[in-house]
């Protein structure tokens, strides 16, 4: 039980429009049967970029050629403006004059000074719009100063166009100003960035990886468990990860952003990538979100964009996606999630051909993921959630230039990782006590179990099979040998130094840990399972004798 010390998705072939050599023949069902996956075409716009030559005309010019593109296709998109470009008169007639009626204009929440001076507040950056994290974040500002920016862009978005946004996304905003924006201007979703670590000097880390989640009163990047202690403001995930190979510190940028040509801008990546998002399951829903912020320019977008409408179109007329925007797309996650369900995103072919696979399960109290690569699979990532625990930034402004928000960490394959990867890893125990690698023999089999339970079941050389069930409240690991007798196995955590200086106990039962400014407990459940620490600073958690282990994850 994960504790704190404050209370703790008919068969079909898809033809693109461009060779792609990933596809399988045997397609999931279409959109209409089963959880539907969505997509977000977003774009957000500042008016300037102190990084851009003649910023104002390129940034304007390539929102331009965006609804160009996008206009003649009728797929619903987000147009999301930061202060500085929703007061430049330019692009208020560009918006009016040639959006259609399905697109929604939205709030882009990154300070610029013309929003903080007519709040009334020093202006701190060296341009008109400054990435700094202090200066161009909420977070960087006081509550009562964040309030004071919400009051003032908000009054002027209603002057300008009649009514107030309805969504607001940002690579990140807190949780005071979420929660003000929809008590008292009745925002209807949110969107922050994808997981990273330090890029552009802002890491959110160990958060709910994908789709969208509720997110706590106290912490804006952290999802609540209860609804007394969310924010309901569904808050969906940017960018489209690649979900083998976007993690953490590994070298490269695998996202959808169609201005990364290996990613994004090949048509290859692309349609592996929607091949999963249509094809494998999701649980609840899939998402993903398109789009490109207009400083990089046209050049540098407009052949993956081009390419990605294209694509999204003929999905959304084959009905395997449904394209809408984030106003659509939050007010559809409120009427059917009362709480954040839990949700899926499955790689079983990799488009590098290196035969690494990924699997990533997240809910309301935890996510997880298993990879495979190099003839074996481990846990790579679990990190656990607490509505209880309060943002550092909660109260006071951030101090420093970058961000760093995380939740909480039983086991961390980017952070933890040293001279050896950190991970939990899957081991064969003879009688004597020395261990030799799990070692799986074919692909695993990943189904949905149901609305919320994902269920891998792996096949072992030499026989055997190896199962997890992740459901909401833990999961369930099983091995069985040939003959269907319990195999004799362990998970082993190694994560070095972080680990050791993380976990402050290890019972019979239980690790606890002290990390992210908070106390917590990895429980298993009763009868099984247990938990040793080894000399060498690994943990064992080894399985009862019907060689079944359960972790508990949830606080009830």
């Amino acid at each position: 039980m994960l504790m704190t010390s404050k209370a703790f998705r008919t068969r079909c072939r898809i033809v693109l429009l461009f060779v792609c050599g990933f596809y399988s023949a045997n397609m999931a069902q279409s959109a209409e049967t089963k959880a539907p996956r969505i997509v977000n075409i977003y774009n957000f716009i500042r008016n300037s970029d102190y990084r851009v030559a003649d910023s104002e005309n390129v940034l304007l010019e390539t929102t331009r050629q965006q609804i160009e593109l996008l206009k003649p296709t009728g797929l619903p998109a987000t147009w999301a403006l930061q202060y500085d470009a929703l007061i430049n008169p330019r692009y208020q007639k560009l918006l009016k004059e040639q959006l259609g009626t399905n697109d929604e204009i939205a709030a882009w929440w990154e300070i610029p000074q013309p929003l903080a001076e007519k709040a009334g507040l020093k202006w701190r950056g060296q341009h008109e719009w400054d990435s700094t994290a202090n200066i161009g974040f909420s977070p960087g500002y006081t509550p009562a100063e964040r309030r004071q920016l919400v009051d003032v862009y908000m009054v002027d978005f209603k002057a300008i166009f009649g009514s107030y946004p309805r969504t607001v996304g940002s690579w990140y905003i807190d949780e005071v100003t979420l929660a003000y924006m929809a008590e008292r201007y009745g925002i209807v979703a949110s969107c922050n960035c994808k997981d990273q670590v330090g890029t552009d000097g802002y890491t959110l880390w160990g958060g709910y990886w994908n789709q969208a989640y509720y997110p706590s009163r106290l912490n804006a990047y952290m999802p609540a468990q209860t609804k007394s202690g969310q924010i309901s403001v569904p808050i969906f995930r940017m960018l489209g990860s690649d979900p083998i190979y976007q993690y953490g510190t590994t070298p490269g940028m695998w996202t959808l952003e169609p201005v990364y040509p290996r990613a994004g801008g090949s048509a290859d990546w692309v349609g592996w990538f929607m091949n999963n998002l249509i094809q494998q399951p999701a649980l609840a829903f899939g998402y993903t979100q398109a789009g490109q912020e207009n400083s990089f320019g046209w050049a540098g977008m407009k052949t993956g964009l081009t390419l990605q409408v294209a694509l999204l179109a003929k999905q959304a007329k084959a009905g395997e996606i449904q394209v809408k925007t984030l106003a659509q797309a939050g007010e559809w996650f409120r009427k059917n999630y009362a709480v954040t369900p839990p949700t899926s995103v499955v790689a079983l072919e990799d488009w590098k051909h290196q035969d690494r696979k990924s699997v990533w399960y997240d809910n309301r109290f935890y996510r997880i993921n298993f990879l495979w690569e190099n003839n074996g699979f481990f846990i790579r990532d679990l990190h656990c959630f607490d509505e209880n625990v309060v943002s550092p930034t909660h109260a006071t402004a951030l101090a420093t230039k970058s961000l760093a928000y995380e939740t909480l960490p039983v086991m961390d394959g980017c952070l933890w990782s040293g001279t050896e990867p950190a991970g939990i890893w899957p081991v064969l125990v003879a009688a004597d006590g020395k261990t030799s690698s799990l070692v799986p023999e074919g692909l695993p089999r990943v189904k949905e179990l149901n609305t919320t339970d994902l269920s891998i079941q792996q096949p072992l050389r030499g026989g055997g099979s190896f199962s997890i069930i992740c459901s909401e409240d833990g999961v369930t690991f099983t091995g069985v040998d040939g003959e269907g007798k319990p195999l004799h196995w362990a998970w082993d955590l190694v994560g070095g130094a972080r680990q050791k200086s993380a976990v402050q106990k290890v019972a019979s039962d239980s690790i606890t840990y002290h990390d992210a400014g908070a106390n917590y407990q990895l429980k298993l459940a009763e009868d099984a399972g247990s938990c040793t620490q080894l000399e060498n600073g690994v943990i064992r958690l080894s399985p009862n004798s019907s060689g079944k282990l359960v972790l508990v994850l949830s606080r009830f």
